[in-house]
């Protein structure tokens, strides 16, 4: 069962993620005992491939390929104004697909790292389809 709120340290993020601008209670990106704060609301994004999203994921995630040829308009069919917790594998594809996200004027992106890193940080299950 989740909490109604996870709270995610950035000295726990730290290990390869990195938060954008405008995450939900963070006051200071460079202080590394500033929190974000990840809600019910939140939508747990994974920018995987669809294999692998099969191959386990986070419960309750919503795949969306940041490789894939459709991104920008699945991008576009998402509310800018919710807040999205990303992740990858190893954390470089959650990186990139946050920043297009900044871009795009979504205003509350975390980018949570890999997929264990994202487990891990909001102790959600990795579970499979």
């Amino acid at each position: 069962m989740r909490p109604s709120r996870l709270s995610l340290s950035f000295a726990a993020l730290a290990l390869g993620a990195a938060t954008l601008a405008g995450c939900a209670g963070s006051t200071d990106e460079t202080d590394p005992s500033a929190a974000a704060v990840v809600e019910d609301s939140t939508v747990v994004l994974d920018v995987r491939t669809p294999a692998e999203f099969a191959d386990g994921h986070l419960e309750g995630a919503l795949n969306i390929d940041v490789s894939g040829l459709d991104f920008d308009a699945q991008l576009a069919a998402l509310d800018p104004a919710e807040t999205y917790a990303v992740y990858c594998r190893s954390g470089n594809r959650s990186a990139q697909a946050a920043q297009l996200m900044a871009e795009a004027g979504f205003g509350e992106v975390i980018d949570l790292g890999s997929v264990s890193e994202a487990a891990e940080a909001t102790d959600l299950p990795i579970v499979t389809d």
